[in-house]
């Protein structure tokens, strides 16, 4: 049986990834923080679908709650076999000259700390050397890594820039213990990230801009990421792979 525990799983890319695993026969643990309405929305639709599913809470920049979330979804869904690192947050658009520190610090506690706890908890339990099933890490990184985010968030767009590169030197460690580490980048997708960073309409606003003239859906950066998780990708391994329009 595969399963797999995605972060950040209450909505938007995570909630999509959940839906889209679960229609492919996966086990689902589903992880978030606060919103515990929206992760039962997400539970419910992956159970819809058929699958057995599971709602772990936990804070992916404390130690404890990752170590927690990881033995909470192999005692629910036995051995785990896909890491789905999703969970990140975004700010409101300034230049660097007028962000403060905690902003900064907070920007890299989540979405580069909690991701690095999050991939080292996958290796220690996914590592067949460690007694692990083997399987397959997908880091959720941005087009902003390549972009610089000027203007609006270039804090942001670092934090996933250091995304891909912990995929890249991960696979490499992880590649004899039967693990494969990826990362997608998505481009302007229609969530709710934008609404928390203070512009609900950035995606439809500048979507059209793209070469292929729209903003894309949380479901088509799904199908990459499950895609990456899936035997099909069986020889993929250190990718970055770029959703995003053609930007």
């Amino acid at each position: 049986m595969k399963s797999v525990l995605i972060t950040g799983a209450g909505r938007g890319i995570g909630r999509a990834t959940a839906i889209r695993a679960a229609q492919e026969g996966w086990s689902v643990a589903v992880n978030y923080r606060v919103d515990r309405v929206a992760a039962d929305a997400t539970l419910a639709a992956v159970q819809d679908k058929g699958a057995q599913g599971v709602l772990i809470p936990g804070d992916v920049t404390s130690e404890a709650d990752v170590a927690a979330m990881f033995r909470e979804a192999g005692s629910a869904l036995g051995p785990l076999t896909g890491v789905v690192i999703n969970a990140g947050i975004v700010a409101p658009s300034l230049r660097l000259a007028e962000m403060d520190a905690s902003r900064i610090r907070r920007m890299f506690e989540v979405n580069v700390i909690g991701a690095y706890l999050t991939a080292r908890e996958a290796a220690r339990t996914l590592a067949r050397s460690a007694g692990g099933a083997g399987g397959s890490i997908v880091l959720v990184s941005s087009a902003a890594a390549r972009l610089g985010s000027p203007f609006e968030y270039v804090d942001y767009a670092g934090s996933k820039a250091a995304l891909d590169t912990l995929a890249i030197g991960l696979a490499k460690e992880l590649a004899e213990d039967g693990v494969r580490v990826n990362a997608v980048r998505p481009g302007l997708i229609a969530t709710e990230i934008h609404a928390s960073g203070g512009q609900p309409d950035r995606a439809e606003r500048l979507g059209s801009g793209t070469p292929m003239g729209r903003p894309g859906l949380p479901e088509e950066v799904a199908e990459a990421i499950v895609w990456l998780l899936s035997d099909a990708a069986s020889y993929v391994t250190g990718s970055i792979l770029d959703v995003s329009g053609g930007r």
